[in-house]
């Protein structure tokens, strides 16, 4: 185990930031500036020595013992370290949970009360999890009680007198069995003796929910075969993230894949409300984005009319302006992508996976998707169109600006263009009023009952590229639009430690990468993924972790309509060479930090240093860093 030696950011002053904001017909709000300046030091960085297997994902700090908890999946269970000395923190021992239950996996913990709560994924993951508390000095098990199918994320009300969990309940690998997903609602008044409360989306109409925007649309599996949209809503929901208001009454859960937001009493254990995210406009100026990663090494930001981004966010967090709540999240975006490896389901048993993504070039190949079969034609996909010999068009009245025509994409699928782009194929196409695809004629492009094309008005990416944040009805309140790739293409924007490397060099390159450039674009960009909130004086600041080009954005956001950048640390040093040619944990370290996941503000108040912290870890480098944060107040 190595930790870094101290490390000093440069003093950095706030950039003026222009970003995308509801409310303007234009979608371009007055840019907001700030002359002060904010100071950021790197205190430390624990490293784990293990690369790219998780072996540091979500921190979590207890200021009575001044340990920091830091989930480790790659050992399945919690490293506690030593945070007393925020410059020097040391592996104390590593807490599993095989005792309570053996194989299983930890996924998330979370710190209150020196109660120390986990969430616990059952060796066979479609099997009910559990829920774990631990004294945070002693590290003894208190109790633990049974939750829903994979707990994915675990998190105290407020006042502490409760832990939620919300339980995935992803398929299992070969789809044949798909939990329930919900949301635990554990009492621990007494922690020894805790009861939970479960609730569940089963009173939720699946077609009622599809009319009203939210992606319900996985399948189910028969003897007769795979039904699309077959799943009920229970199980097509997949809780994510929970964060909670701060009078203890209501929690808001993430419903990544729905695109969507759950809103649930807590009290009752119902869920009161399930609303849509929406779309984002990618043919509107302000919402631009880099569709390929095939470009020559040229960053070619632009609108795509006809695309539109699903925020499809993870990590959510929430806090409170003039009694109202808002939640900020991070739209990392996500695809549906079981039987992937299985050679069977790809060669057309249906019931074997499901698989939603797709690159255009491939979704409107003039010759049809024959060219694909026994390669990485879904089957669902091919069962759209009755014979198997179907294929996609792209809408001359939307697409034509990139040469689409009424039987050929043109240009719009050269690999410049929108031709790399993964977009799920389960949208956006012309449907009848019973729901069935509207076929056309591959040689004449005419409405046909005998055709073999569907037709596509709009194509749909994953991830909105960007932060937003909602009030507690749903409504949008602001979105990051292209800010954050415009700014990683500018000369504003600088990574390492000495701030001296462009990050225009690197551009949407991934954090497993060396000598990369654009290499994401045609999937979800920078990604951002993990979120946390902090308070510092009157000023409220989001910090926005990137899971693939790396780094922490700070932004202010204590007016939630017009929040603005106030710093980006990326500490990676090495952006030549690929991490995994590392030999020895010291030169893996000087890579820096690679893929942060998790992100947990420490207020002064419980800080040992009793100034503001950062804890960063990061699943790649398998590192977790502490910074030490001087911002305005």
């Amino acid at each position: 185990m190595t930790k870094t030696k101290l490390q000093l950011f440069a003093l950095s002053t706030i950039a003026a930031a222009t970003l995308v904001a509801c409310g303007s017909d234009n979608n371009t709000p007055p840019a907001v500036s700030s002359s002060e300046t904010t100071s950021i030091s790197r205190l430390s960085t624990y490293n784990s020595g293990i690369y790219d297997a998780s072996a540091a994902e979500i921190p979590a700090y207890d200021p009575v013992s001044q340990r920091l908890f830091v989930v480790n999946a790659q050992a399945g269970a919690i490293d506690v370290l030593d945070l007393s000395d925020p410059e020097n923190p040391v592996l104390e021992q590593t807490l599993t949970t095989n005792a309570i239950r053996m194989g299983s996996v930890v996924n998330s913990i979370a710190v209150a009360n020196g109660i120390l709560a986990v969430a616990i994924e059952d060796a066979t993951k479609t099997n009910p999890g559990l829920a774990a508390f631990y004294n945070t000095e002693t590290l003894t098990l208190i109790s633990s009680i049974a939750v829903g199918a994979q707990p994915d994320m675990i998190v105290f009300t407020p006042d502490a007198t409760k832990v939620l969990t919300a339980n995935e309940g992803e398929p299992s690998d070969d789809y044949r069995i798909d939990p329930e997903g919900s949301v635990s609602i554990i009492d621990i008044s007494t922690p020894a003796t805790p009861t939970v409360a479960t609730a569940s989306f089963s009173g939720f109409n699946a077609a009622t929910l599809r009319a009203a925007g939210v992606r319900i649309y996985g399948p189910t599996n028969t003897a007769g075969g795979s039904i699309m949209n077959g799943a009920s809503s229970a199980q097509d929901i997949e809780p994510e993230y929970i964060t909670i208001s701060q009078d203890n009454t209501t929690a808001f859960v993430t419903l990544q894949e729905n695109n969507a937001i759950a809103k649930i009493n807590i009290a009752t254990a119902t869920v009161t409300d399930i609303f849509p995210l929406g779309e984002k406009d990618h043919g509107l100026a302000g919402n631009e984005f880099d569709a390929s990663d095939e470009e020559d090494g040229a960053i070619n930001i632009r609108t795509w009319p006809g695309v539109r981004g699903l925020y499809l966010p993870d990590a959510m967090a929430s806090y409170s302006v003039g009694g109202v709540t808002y939640l900020v999240t991070a739209n990392e975006g996500d695809a549906r992508a079981w039987g992937e490896d299985n050679d069977d389901y790809f060669a057309g048993d249906a019931t074997l996976g499901f698989v939603e993504e797709f690159r255009v070039k491939h979704l409107v190949n003039a010759n049809g998707w024959a060219g694909r079969l026994n390669d990485d034609l879904p089957p669902q996909l091919n069962a759209l169109v009755a014979g198997g010999n179907g294929g996609g068009l792209l809408n001359p009245l939307v697409f034509g600006y990139c040469g689409a025509t009424a039987t050929s994409p043109g240009a719009c699928r050269a690999d410049n263009m929108l031709g790399r782009l993964n977009i799920t194929w389960t949208m956006g196409y012309q449907k009848d009023v019973n729901g069935n695809p509207v076929l056309y004629d591959a040689a004449t492009g005419l409405v046909s009952p005998t055709g073999t094309r569907i037709m596509y008005d709009r194509l749909y990416s994953y991830g909105g590229r960007s932060f937003s944040i909602f009030d507690e009805n749903g409504a949008l309140v602001f979105d990051s639009g292209a800010e954050f790739e415009k700014f990683f293409a500018s000369d504003d924007c600088m990574a390492g430690s000495a701030r001296n490397i462009p990050c225009k060099d690197f551009f949407n390159s991934g954090h497993d990468e060396g000598n990369a450039l654009d290499s994401r674009s045609d999937a979800k960009g920078p990604e951002p993924e993990g979120i946390a909130i902090g308070t510092v004086g009157t000023k409220t600041y989001a910090f926005i972790g990137l899971e693939r080009f790396g780094g922490v954005l700070i932004y202010d956001i204590t007016n939630p309509a017009a929040p603005f950048r106030v710093d980006y640390l990326n500490t990676r040093e090495i952006w030549d060479m690929e991490p995994e040619d590392a030999t020895t944990p010291e030169q893996l370290a000087a890579f820096g930090d690679l893929g942060p996941e998790g992100l947990v503000f420490i207020a002064a108040a419980d800080s040992p240093t009793g100034n503001d912290l950062l804890v960063v870890s990061s699943e790649v480098s398998g590192t977790t860093s502490t910074y030490s944060l001087n911002l305005p107040r």
